[in-house]
């Protein structure tokens, strides 16, 4: 790699981890939150899109915990600094980490491009996701969050998205799942801040007008409800749907050749606009 890893004013951190031919930049932001863009790191190595691509966490979120002051002062509208420090970004945001993106009207004029990935245009997908955690209980889920509740450490949070993982993934990318989970770094402080100033209430603050946009998940997805993007307003000639068979909340884990495609269509697009 011939460039670095830096971090902008504010502390939002920046990490190279795949360089292509090409001249777009892009910013790989993780959901959770309180998960490192660690967790993005395979999604990175399967699309290997033309130009640099770069692991970004806010300040205080995964591992990302340098920043003096209160790292959440700004969230997430620091991300604005983070679209500045680099020419011809595509952000990319995956679960929350898309909807921090369409909070952020400022991002629009910025952006080459935008992708989303398992993410949703408002709040409603949370009552789909509590009706889903009822009907299909995880014991170990509910263990791990009592645990938790008693002891909220870093350890214990990530114990809960381990147990997790069968909401997160189909049978057939359980095992890779887990494991993956299972070595993330993980940040209480970063889901306590957005559980109280974010999760319920968030409404996107903008939709692309033109900007080459993709929407890409799995068709089993039992997280974020993707019918949330039927709706006449989120379709037009710029917008690539792509809803992958057989792929659940992280579809790259399951279906890597068919998201690899999805990516490249969007860098296609971004390279003909």
């Amino acid at each position: 790699m011939t460039t670095h890893e830096f971090r902008t004013a504010s502390g939002v951190r920046l990490r190279p981890v795949i360089e292509q031919p090409g001249d777009l930049n892009w910013l790989l932001l993780p959901g959770g939150p309180g998960i490192g863009s660690e967790i993005l790191q395979g999604l990175a190595e399967t699309v290997r899109v033309p130009g640099v691509t770069w692991l970004v966490d806010l300040p205080g979120d995964g591992s990302n915990t340098a920043a003096c002051g209160d790292p959440f002062a700004q969230w997430p509208d620091v991300l604005v600094e983070a679209a500045r420090a680099l020419p011809r970004p595509v952000f990319v945001g995956h679960s929350t980490g898309g909807m921090y993106l369409l909070s952020i009207a400022e991002l629009e004029p910025l952006l080459a491009g935008i992708a989303l990935v398992s993410s949703a245009p408002h709040a409603g997908w949370l009552t789909d996701f509590v009706h889903m955690a009822q009907e299909n209980p995880l014991p170990a889920v509910d263990a791990a969050t009592t645990a938790f509740d008693a002891d909220p450490t870093d350890a214990n949070l990530g114990r809960i998205t381990v147990a997790s993982a069968p909401w997160n993934f189909t049978p057939d990318g359980l095992a890779v799942g887990t494991e993956l989970l299972a070595r993330m770094p993980y940040n209480t402080a970063a889901v306590n801040w957005s559980a109280q100033n974010f999760d319920s209430t968030y409404e996107l603050r903008w939709w692309p007008a033109a900007m080459p946009t993709l929407i890409v998940s799995g068709a089993q997805d039992r997280i974020v409800a993707q019918r949330l993007w039927d709706e006449p307003r989120f379709q037009g000639r710029h917008v690539l749907h792509r809803q992958i068979e057989g792929a659940a909340h992280f579809p790259w884990i399951e279906r890597p050749d068919e998201v690899r495609d999805a990516f490249h269509e969007l860098a296609a697009a971004v390279a003909a606009g």
